[in-house]
């Protein structure tokens, strides 16, 4: 086996290596997780509801259309905060198991160690937002006879590229900021939700925000998602929001591991990394 081919096994070994140590923190705290689903269901039943109160109250419009409008930004948006927080809380959760020397020591490329991170956050968001969006559509008795899920997954497939580079960008916050970079992460987060038109068209917003809009990923998910689910629209037929996904996910994942690798090298000068607080 040449050297280069060695190389390559190396990393896919601690790539796999990577996936594998989160499954198994995800199995350790499995009540905690059930407990965070149950709120995630809960969360988005709050959001869902919105349109049983607007036919409770005598609105005219086709509250099966307005519920699966909702229903699809809630989903996408618990899926998108289950990849933020899952790289976000990467150090955070280091920190706490006492380990965070330990893995920026391993012989790991920093590359494959974050992009591991996000691999598991995806497929494991999946899954939960999968779970999630069946539930309630299931208790709401939703029809969507027109709905092309394929086009769905691709959508989320290719947009999953664009969350784990923004994801990883906001990772970097905890690492030079042991007190209060968390928080903000999720702070970036919500800051993504108001641009994104997860709960109303993006058109509703003022024009500087309609500007922001046009680099988050999650508003060209969220149209491409809805016109599929909605219309049955095939992937040529969003192919508008596909591209811009593409190229937000070209440039958000280097920028995003060039950003970690500052802050890495940041957090070491100054003594950050075993810091709590």
């Amino acid at each position: 086996m040449t050297a280069a081919a060695l190389r390559v096994r190396h990393e896919l070994i601690g790539l796999g290596g990577v996936v594998e140590r989160n499954w198994y923190l995800v199995k350790r705290y499995a009540w905690w997780e059930i407990a965070f689903f149950a709120w995630t269901v809960a969360n988005s039943l709050t959001i869902v509801f919105i349109a049983k109160g607007i036919e409770a109250t005598g609105g005219h419009v086709d509250i099966n259309r307005l519920t699966t409008i909702l229903l699809i930004g809630a989903v996408v948006w618990s899926y998108l905060g289950i990849v933020f927080e899952i790289l976000v809380e990467t150090v955070a959760w280091e920190r706490w198991e006492g380990t965070i020397e330990y893995t920026f020591m391993a012989p790991l490329s920093r590359p494959v160690h974050l992009i591991g991170m996000g691999i598991f956050a995806v497929l494991y968001g999946i899954v939960r937002a999968s779970l999630v969006f069946g539930a309630i559509a299931a208790m709401f008795h939703l029809h969507m006879p027109r709905a092309n899920f394929v086009t769905a997954i691709v959508i989320v497939g290719i947009a999953s590229v664009s969350f784990i580079g923004i994801g990883m960008m906001t990772a970097v916050l905890p690492l030079i900021s042991p007190e209060k970079g968390t928080q903000f992460g999720f702070i970036g987060q919500g800051l993504m939700l108001v641009v994104s038109g997860v709960y109303y068209p993006v058109s509703v917003l003022p024009a500087f925000m309609q500007w922001i809009a046009k680099v988050s990923p999650a508003n060209y998910a969220l149209r491409g998602m809805r016109n599929a689910i909605l219309d049955g629209a095939g992937v040529g037929a969003v192919w508008g929001d596909i591209w811009p996904l593409l190229v937000i996910g070209v440039v958000a994942v280097p920028l995003g591991l060039e950003i970690f690798r500052r802050g890495e090298i940041y957090a070491k000068r100054h003594g950050k990394l075993k810091r709590s607080g």
